[in-house]
């Protein structure tokens, strides 16, 4: 079962380092990992997503806490939530096909963002499986390269993660 984990984690060098290290030394294998920063100031936030059973995930949460720079750490599996995926796509574009390109473009509510006289990038946000659809009525035109960023996930509702009733880190969350 794929697990999404949420880490706040200290802005400082390293801190990535010694996350994947330990998924790394604890044998999971990370399916997609986003680093980013937060509206706190020297604050990031990791979202992960990683294959596994339930039992190792607490394990995995509790060394995730051991960690000198992760402050709070949240498994949003079970959770409602709202999950984003960003892929730039390009695109051989032929001139028997721009029009059926930008008819796909329209029909997955993507954006055609560069244009050059062989090729379109396009870029679509969505969930996995809506941005694995928009790859696969792609494939045949011919992808040229495609980048994505990995999920990020953010949980439902008016309550953010980790946060006192000021909007800021709660103190104890806080690692002096």
């Amino acid at each position: 079962m794929y697990h999404t984990i949420v880490a706040l984690v200290e802005d400082k060098p390293g801190v990535l380092n010694r996350v994947a290290s330990l998924f790394r030394r604890r044998t999971f294998n990370i399916e997609s990992l986003t680093v980013g920063h937060t509206e706190q100031p020297g604050i990031s936030r990791m979202t992960i997503v990683v294959d596994s059973d339930d039992l190792s995930i607490e394990r995995l949460t509790a060394y995730l806490y051991k960690l000198v720079n992760v402050i709070q750490v949240e498994d949003l599996t079970s959770l409602p939530r709202v999950t984003r995926d960003l892929a730039m796509i390009k695109v051989s574009a032929t001139a028997e096909n721009r029009t059926h390109i930008m008819q796909t473009v329209d029909v997955f509510r993507a954006r055609i963002v560069d244009v050059t006289n062989s090729s379109f990038i396009i870029e679509i946000t969505g969930d996995e499986e809506k941005i694995e659809g928009f790859v696969e009525v792609l494939r045949p035109l011919g992808i040229i390269e495609m980048v994505r960023t990995g999920a990020v996930a953010m949980a439902r509702g008016t309550n953010p993660l980790y946060m006192n009733g000021n909007g800021h880190l709660a103190e104890s969350a806080v690692r002096v």
